[in-house]
């Protein structure tokens, strides 16, 4: 007879609970897809004297499909290219991992102009707060073009 888990919260899993998860979810992928090969994907800006990390694009690319996880630049380095350029980087290594298609959200007061400029098109929205605020669902085709 098996002995019923105790289920918690917490706001603080640690990295066992995050090898046990990822490491159960790469087998189900492969039990199921025949393979599995998602790995981390990240652009990052960095001081050139501090060696200070400035922001960047997080995400991962799995089964075809390259997901931005989080994305910063501060205030002062925004609207000078730096954003498209990692953006293309990162799209770049998405196309040569075999990604066909990129999906991410972003918050209506974020960047979804910013994505849409760069060929992202919107395909839902999930009211959020503040009122009237919405996370922005948006994906693209990639290609090597």
């Amino acid at each position: 007879m098996m002995v019923e888990p105790v289920i918690f919260l917490t706001e603080a899993p640690g990295d066992e609970a995050h090898r046990v998860i990822v490491e159960g979810l790469a087998n189900h992928g492969v039990e199921q897809a025949g393979y599995w090969n998602a790995r981390p994907l990240a652009v990052l800006a960095r001081d050139p004297s501090s060696r200070q990390i400035l922001g960047g694009f997080l995400g991962r690319t799995s089964l075809g499909n390259w997901f931005v996880e989080l994305a910063f630049l501060p205030e002062n380095l925004r609207r000078r290219g730096l954003g498209s350029r990692m953006l293309s980087i990162a799209e770049t290594e998405a196309i040569a991992r075999g990604c066909h298609s990129g999906v991410l959200y972003t918050i209506s007061f974020q960047a979804p102009g910013f994505y849409e400029r760069h060929g992202w098109r919107e395909f839902g929205r999930v009211p959020c707060d503040p009122p009237g605020t919405s996370r922005v669902f948006m994906t693209k085709v990639l290609t090597a073009d």
